[in-house]
């Protein structure tokens, strides 16, 4: 290994170890206590060593979110497999977000339920790759709408919405302790979400109207 190759790679371990700190300790005190100090005590580095990383908290913060986000969009793959199965593929991602609550909780917690953290539109073009998804679980649920399955004046992206909605409740719920000791908050995501499209499908009034801007979970 040659000597620029393992700066680099030492770097990114550096790198690696800042990301790991403030995580865990945004997650375990809130985003707006934590500081750039408490982060390098954590990993006993120098405040102004972290600085050489991440020219601020926002940019850990950025950094964390862009990860998360990855994460959650390999694990919520939105193409259906069948065109006929529409209500399957929009399912998907749905449940997917949910099990994301549950398989990467600190994730989560930061992209969702701390108010605290910053507007992931102050570096939006950086989360092209989650308005992506977002299209294409539209898409799919606009072919669901042609297809008869929701009513046509149906808006897609109320209904993306309305669907997150759903599935991110049971989220917090169960990563906050706010369900009862034995409840299945599994089922209650599971049960929510059909409610929801049962509701949908039977073309209840909706009266959400989601806004212009593209916002979207963290920081919202």
């Amino acid at each position: 290994m040659g000597v620029k190759e393992r700066q680099e790679r030492e770097r990114e371990a550096v790198a690696r170890s800042i990301l790991d700190a403030a995580r865990d300790l945004f997650v375990a005190e809130g985003y707006q206590h934590v500081s750039i100090r408490k982060i390098a005590d954590r990993i006993e580095y120098s405040p102004a060593a972290i600085y050489s990383y991440f020219p601020s908290k926002d940019d850990i913060f950025f950094a964390l979110a862009e990860e998360g986000f990855r994460l959650l969009v390999e694990s919520a793959q939105a193409a259906p497999d069948d065109d006929t199965d529409l209500l399957t593929a929009i399912r998907r991602p749905f449940l997917s977000l949910y099990r994301f609550s549950r398989t990467h909780p600190e994730y989560f917690a930061l992209m969702f339920v701390d108010r605290s953290v910053p507007r992931i539109i102050r570096d939006w073009e950086r989360f092209d790759f989650v308005r992506d998804m977002k299209l294409r679980i539209s898409q799919i649920i606009q072919k669901a709408i042609a297809a008869g399955i929701f009513p046509p004046e149906t808006d897609p992206h109320a209904v993306f919405g309305i669907l997150s909605g759903a599935v991110v409740g049971p989220g917090v719920m169960q990563l906050c302790s706010r369900l009862a000791p034995g409840d299945d908050a599994d089922a209650l995501a599971r049960d929510t979400l059909e409610a929801a499209l049962t509701g949908l499908r039977a073309g209840f009034p909706i009266t959400f109207r989601p806004s212009q801007c593209e916002d979207t979970s963290a920081g919202q």
